[in-house]
């Protein structure tokens, strides 16, 4: 791995050790969406530190936005989500969560830091130290999103709503990644398109319960539900194309209380990735039209109630935008680190942000795990298997090189605009630095 040749990473390594244990504490002390109150005092204490930034908490609910104005040149605003998952830790690391929360529905839930969200943080904190260590280095205006809410929906929509685009400088690119399974030190990145659209769908199903000995009596919403499930992944194998990505998954199902009671009501949480709009009509539509058959079939008391929670739209890279990425990526890497990815399943609400910010955006993905651990699973054929995903309880990036890859990408990737160089060539007005 090459460095590029800048002073503005000079400092890193005096500053890795503060970051990482900054990580690590973040990982030990999850919260779930809109619950990220500690972890927002910790970026808020961090950056004031660091000096020369303008700090606001509390936008969107819990989100933390900094901004570092240095002369004239371009506006870019980094990206980076807060927020854990209600998942139990198996990582058996010395720094595992051992938190639980009370989850939306009140229920208390145990929370880990299962997406890499706190090496998200960690990795911006590094980046934003640079650029307040160095501003002899780059010319412009940088504006840190510290996000809650991510794995809600609703985490971005809640900063552009609380006036993330008028109360701060409006940028000319919006740059966010994402830590993943791949072996540290790989970059990767896709034009256009990079990841998919997600929806997520309650169905209420009404029967009529009753005695668990006499079901002639009743309606059961439970075997209604089942029936509904199996019925469901039929929406993929023929409804659309094997070409087309679809995933329709049925993460929640509860029905009843105890064995000997035929319940009411039956609830399906569904989930839905789609990789282009028609498709994902056509995806809504369907479940819609087998939970209405499904419940007429069954003699349903009531039709179902079918609620659309969240939808997150594609997260859709500028191609110059992600060209100019790259390019600051092998520069800062080498040349075989960086690879062109197709588009995946997984969603983002990043796309809210770009949608809104109606500026080119870039979204790529960096790699987390021990490579040797990597390399071994890919030769044995046992990737799914062997080596940990997001939203597993056992996915823990390698701590220190993963840091250093994620604050390296993040740098790299603004300083392709915010380098003296890029600065004075910057075509156009640049963002209003003034707001």
């Amino acid at each position: 791995m090459t460095s590029m040749p800048t002073p503005l990473f000079d400092d890193l390594g005096s500053l890795l050790p503060g970051l990482e244990a900054d990580y690590r504490d973040l990982h030990a002390h999850p919260e779930l969406a809109f619950q990220e109150k500690r972890t927002a005092a910790l970026v808020a204490e961090r950056l004031a530190a660091q000096g020369g930034w303008e700090v606001t908490t509390g936008v969107g609910r819990t989100g933390v936005v900094g901004v570092l104005r240095n002369g004239d040149g371009p506006v870019v605003m980094l990206r980076a989500d807060m927020d854990a998952l209600p998942v139990k830790e198996a990582t058996g690391l010395p720094y595992a969560s051992e938190v639980t929360a009370t989850d939306d529905a009140g229920a208390e839930v145990p929370v880990m830091h299962a997406c890499g969200h706190d090496l998200h943080v960690a990795a911006l904190l590094g980046a934003c130290a640079l650029f307040a260590a160095r501003t002899d280095a780059w010319r412009g205006t940088v504006v840190a999103v510290f996000q809650p809410g991510e794995e809600s929906g609703y985490g971005a929509r809640a900063m552009v709503d609380d006036g993330l685009f008028e109360r701060f400088p409006r940028p000319d690119v919006l740059l966010g990644q994402h830590v993943g399974p791949g072996p540290v030190g790989l970059i990767a990145t896709c034009p256009g398109t990079v990841m998919g659209a997600t929806d997520s769908i309650t169905v209420r199903l009404f029967g009529r319960g009753g005695h668990g000995s006499k079901p002639e009596a009743t309606v059961d919403p439970v075997v209604m539900a089942a029936s509904l499930v199996m019925r469901l992944q039929t929406v993929v194998s023929r409804e659309t194309s094997a070409q087309e990505p679809v995933v329709v998954t049925v993460g929640k199902l509860h029905a009843g209380t105890t064995a000997a009671v035929i319940p009411d009501t039956a609830e399906l949480g569904i989930n839905v990735r789609t990789g282009s709009e028609p498709v994902r009509r056509k995806v809504v539509s369907a479940i819609e039209r087998l939970a209405k058959a499904e419940s007429a079939a069954a003699g349903a008391t009531a039709d179902p109630e079918i609620t659309s929670v969240y939808h997150l739209p594609m997260t859709v890279n500028d191609t110059e935008a992600a060209r100019r990425v790259a390019d600051a990526h092998r520069r800062a890497f080498g040349e075989g680190a960086v690879m062109e990815m197709g588009p995946t399943t997984a969603s983002e609400d990043f796309g809210i942000l770009a949608t809104a910010a109606q500026v080119p955006s870039v979204y790529w993905f960096w790699g987390g795990l021990d490579p040797e651990v990597f390399t071994a699973a890919f030769a044995a054929g046992r990737l799914d298997e062997d080596v940990p995903q997001n939203h597993s309880s056992s996915f823990a990036p390698l701590a220190g090189p993963a840091l250093d890859t994620g604050i390296r990408s993040m740098t790299a990737a603004a300083l392709s605009w915010l380098s003296a160089e890029a600065a004075e060539g910057a075509t156009g007005t640049a963002g209003d630095a003034t707001a």
